[in-house]
């Protein structure tokens, strides 16, 4: 069948739209990492890594490369036999069983010559490194059977003519290994198969393990058969409750291959007959591309469907990630504002005018004879103060640093308290605890160290020099200057922070007073070396500046969590991307479905080729016939007599001596029982 040149092009641009698509999303999987704590976030991060293996090891590579090998995957539990099998299919030695083996650690994937073009490169399993299996020594491969630490991984090529072209047996470690690696290994290679066949046996068939992963893959249409492994006589009913169990978890219509348990020769290999139905299945299917073609695409359609489910999936957990960070920064935002909102009620109702700062300013200006003075009037206020700051009785500067003190312990106060509150809101949250606990200290929301301190008193001194220079401003002209020098610049400032502090909030008794007068006086001070309108700018100047200073110390210490909860890289938009990207997907795989060619469909029937090589034992084959799912029983089992000492004639296929006697006898149990066949 030749397809026209317009369809072809049709389905090849819109396959490049697909891969187009697949592109993006991965890259904004890979931008997603999903970091902060919460219900359920471990299985999304486990999905999305999951997602990511699948796209690199299988999916766009099939989807680049269509008329590549069709990668069978062999697995299975611990002792199915699997290495044992696909020995037994070869008629060679090239994977070894065992607990430690080559599979172990280096996967072995069996090929024919003509295709180790397909394999040699990183098309598939990108992350797994090369090894040459024909240049592996029997010695080279003990050594390294020892090496049960190891964590370097590889796939181990084995070219082998013996295999048709166009298909490829991959002999994968066991599912349930007690080394997570390795059954993380199984499952990242069961992953990349276009078919799985899966080997359990007779006494581990109903195994929670391989059913989770088998209804998983069903789930997502993954090409599956089953093969049940070591069946002895009298185990007849293994296959029916085997096959109960498939129907059960979407297996029904999966292939079903029965391999009797037999002796194995000097080699180690089965007895051909034993494994002859699958030997015959993967020979024909190696032989037809259009087969090939058809479980390729069928397993890749499936692909398609489970990755824009899972990236559904991992958009909702991004959202559920973006709305957690989106409660921390708000945690952190409410407490800056609530500790800036206190600094400015702690230096603005009067209670800094209290303890040692109202004890150094009475001791600068003379409480009792200044406020006297202020009963005089303004002039006598004015060289009262003159009087005693130009005799220097009490110097200015003992006022700034107990101003300077008394900040500080209220400024560190109101950042020790939005700590404890942003921690304690953070502890609320699951995402906030693990920030909080990820390191067993504190250090994500800052600690009362030395350098805090250093910043609280440099963002003072800062203050106290800004104001001073206020002063100083305000006396360039000649009138204000002489007033100004009259008090002295520092006697003035030191007159600014304390109106600055004025108020009676917090301040109760005899306090009020004091307090009260020491502001009046202040105040009383200034106007008349500046007059009143001066005053109230620059005393709404200093306060402005006071907030701006001590709030960076609190946006400072704020910021810490902040750019902890940012560095994780939690964006609001990338549940809102990951979405768009699989509805993309999602429309790009229904076009490529309607204009797809499938690969071998244009091949001349009346082209005349070579046989392909079959398997050992294919041409054995004998399979039951009937209507109904697809069961192949082994000619092995089927030729076994009462004993299970009866074998097949060499060269004759076991069990095709006709119905009569215990071989006869067994077909039609089989038959009876099963009730079900398979096909040619």
């Amino acid at each position: 069948m030749t397809t026209p040149a317009g369809a072809e092009g049709g389905a090849t641009t819109a396959r490049a739209d697909l891969v187009s698509g697949l592109d993006v999303v991965r890259g904004r999987l890979a931008a997603t990492t999903l970091p902060l704590a919460g219900a359920g976030v471990e299985l999304a991060r486990a999905r999305r890594r999951a997602l990511l293996d699948q796209l690199d090891d299988y999916l766009l590579p099939r989807l680049r490369t269509v008329g590549a090998p069709l990668l069978v995957v062999v697995g299975g539990s611990t002792g199915a036999g699997k290495s044992t099998l696909v020995n037994s299919l070869l008629g060679a030695s090239l994977t070894r069983p065992g607990v430690l083996r080559p599979t172990t650690r280096s996967p072995v994937l069996v090929h024919h010559p003509a295709d180790a073009p397909w394999f040699a490169g990183d098309r598939i399993l990108p992350t797994l490194r090369r090894e040459d299996g024909a240049a592996v020594s029997d010695t080279a491969r003990t050594a390294a059977d020892r090496q049960e630490t190891t964590t370097v991984r590889a796939l181990r090529l084995s070219p082998f003519p013996g295999i048709p072209a166009g298909l490829a047996l991959l002999d994968a470690p066991d599912i349930d290994s007690l080394e997570t690696a390795n059954r993380d290994l199984a499952a990242q290679l069961l992953a990349a198969a276009d078919l799985w066949l899966f080997v359990t046996t007779a006494a581990r068939y109903a195994d929670a393990v391989p059913w989770d992963l088998l209804g998983r893959a069903a789930e997502r249409r993954a090409q599956i058969a089953l093969v049940l492994d070591r069946v002895e006589e009298g185990d007849e009913e293994v296959v029916v409750d085997l096959s109960r169990l498939m129907a059960a978890h979407g297996l029904a219509g999966a292939p079903l291959f029965v391999v009797a348990e037999a002796p194995q020769d000097e080699n180690g290999l089965l007895p051909a007959a034993a494994v002859a139905d699958v030997a015959a299945w993967l020979s024909d299917l190696g032989g037809d591309a259009r087969a090939r073609g058809e479980i390729a695409l069928a397993t890749r359609d499936g692909v398609v469907a489970a990755v824009v489910a899972g990236v559904r999936e991992t958009a909702d957990a991004a959202e559920a990630q973006a709305a957690a960070a989106a409660r921390l920064v708000r945690a952190v935002e409410v407490s800056e504002a609530e500790a800036r909102a206190a600094l400015t009620e702690a230096t603005s109702d009067g209670a800094m005018l209290r303890g040692e700062v109202l004890a150094r300013w009475q001791d600068l200006v003379g409480t009792s004879d200044v406020m006297r003075s202020v009963e005089r009037g303004v002039s006598r206020v004015r060289d009262a103060v003159g009087a005693l700051v130009r005799g220097r009785r009490v110097a200015p500067e003992t006022v700034e640093v107990a101003i300077a003190q008394g900040l500080a312990a209220v400024t560190l106060d109101a950042v020790e308290t939005a700590r404890e509150r942003t921690r304690a809101l953070w502890l609320a949250e699951p995402a906030g605890a693990e920030l909080v606990r990820g390191d067993g200290t504190t250090a994500a929301l800052g600690t009362a160290t030395t350098e805090l301190r250093a910043s609280i008193a440099a963002q003072i001194r800062g203050w106290q020099d800004d104001v001073l220079a206020l002063v100083r401003e305000q006396g360039q002209d000649r009138r204000g200057l002489a007033r100004a020098l009259s008090f002295g610049v520092n006697g003035l400032g030191v007159a600014v922070m304390v109106v600055v502090f004025a108020g009676t909030g917090g301040l109760s008794g005899a306090e009020i007073g004091i307090a009260g007068g020491t502001a009046v006086l202040a105040q009383k001070v200034l106007e008349a070396a500046f007059g009143d309108d001066a005053v109230r700018r620059l005393s709404r100047e200093a306060a402005t500046l006071l907030d701006e200073r001590l709030g960076r110390v609190v946006a400072a210490e704020s910021a810490l969590a902040l750019t902890r909860v940012a560095a994780l890289g939690v964006a609001p938009q990338d549940g809102a991307a990951l979405r768009a990207a699989a509805d993309a997907v999602e429309r790009a795989a229904a076009s490529e479905r309607a204009d797809r060619q499938v690969p071998g469909e244009d091949t001349d029937p009346h082209q005349v080729s070579a046989a392909p090589p079959r398997l050992r034992g294919a041409e054995l084959a004998g399979r039951v016939t009937g209507s109904g799912e697809q069961v192949h029983l082994s000619p092995y089992l089927r030729a076994a007599g009462a004993d299970g000492a009866g074998q097949a004639g060499a060269g004759e296929p076991a069990g095709a001596t006709g119905a009569e006697g215990d071989g006869g006898e067994r077909r039609s149990f089989w038959r009876r029982v099963l009730r079900r066949g398979g096909t040619s």
